[in-house]
């Protein structure tokens, strides 16, 4: 579409690993591995919530649309970077660029607010305990799984909607492993671009950082009320210890990736962080909750008994 000397591209070249850097064979190998690893460990998680009887507390109805959400998740990245390490010519379309955005920034906002009711979970069942189970019905988890969606879609529309009609300049190079929204707005040259991008940043701020403080306020109680009540409480904090792995994973890998001012001679790093948080993160999630979760472990154990 031609405004003056403004043209949206109809195709997006993206540049992956520099030549120096990259072992295509081992690349991969790498993200297969990693890929293959997601999609069966999650995958497994999802099954063992659904099927097993011992699963089916709140804890482990989240952890099963967790990991639903991290196969999502990583499908979206993922399968396109594999396609592009068998091409040398790694395009996409510009339709096919925005309804990734579209998808990742839901994923990724859904499974935010998700870390958060999870948490929330966790301060009911400890400093409510005689109360969790009408506080935490059925019904008030399928709520809270639903509001996750809703946020995350909603979200993520609005973004991709504003990206969507940003102008460019007829460049059509995201120096990125695929389409994310801060290197495709880098290419428009709207001079709107600041306002665009600080409504952008506003809305996906708004999804993370409240997701995080109600975090963070959830495990605060959860700490005064261990510290009140004594040795008692530590058994039930310690069943606190995977979220608080996966929290500091979660939002650390985030803040590293987007917080963190790098130099502009860091794009292979900038690479680097992108597989963390989009491939690497996904993977450790169910590895954490399966190795630290004795439950989990015992629904495994039985499973492969079957």
């Amino acid at each position: 579409l031609q405004q003056g000397n403004l043209s949206r591209p109809t195709t997006f070249l993206l540049l992956g690993f520099s030549n120096a850097c990259r072992a295509q064979v081992t690349l991969c190998l790498f993200f297969q591995l990693i890929y293959l690893v997601t999609v069966l460990g999650n995958l497994l998680i999802v099954t063992l919530v659904w099927l097993d009887a011992h699963l089916q507390s709140p804890v482990y109805f989240f952890l099963g649309h967790l990991s639903f959400l991290d196969i999502c998740y990583s499908s979206v990245t993922l399968p396109k970077i594999l396609g592009d390490s068998f091409s040398s010519q790694k395009t996409t379309s510009f339709v096919g660029c925005i309804t990734q955005i579209y998808f990742f920034l839901c994923f990724r906002g859904s499974e935010c607010v998700l870390v958060a009711a999870m948490a929330y979970d966790r301060y009911l069942s400890i400093c409510h305990l005689f109360r969790y189970p009408v506080l935490m019905s059925r019904r008030i988890c399928h709520c809270l799984v639903a509001i996750s969606w809703l946020s995350g879609s909603l979200s993520s529309l609005i973004q991709a909607f504003l990206t969507a009609h940003l102008p460019f300049c007829g460049s059509n190079i995201i120096n990125h492993l695929f389409c994310e929204m801060p290197f495709l707005l880098q290419a428009s040259c709207s001079p709107n671009a600041p306002l665009n991008k600080a409504t952008l940043y506003a809305l996906a701020g708004t999804i993370a950082m409240g997701s995080f403080l109600l975090t963070l306020v959830s495990y605060a109680h959860i700490i005064r009320t261990v510290l009140q009540k004594g040795v008692g409480m530590q058994n039930a904090f310690a069943t606190c210890t995977s979220h608080l792995t996966v929290v500091s994973l979660f939002f650390g890998a985030g803040a590293v990736a987007y917080l963190v001012p790098h130099s502009s001679g860091s794009k292979e790093m900038d690479k680097v962080l992108a597989l963390l948080y989009a491939a690497v993160t996904p993977m450790l999630n169910r590895i954490i909750y399966s190795l630290r979760n004795s439950e989990v472990r015992g629904a495994i154990r039985k499973a492969l008994c079957r």
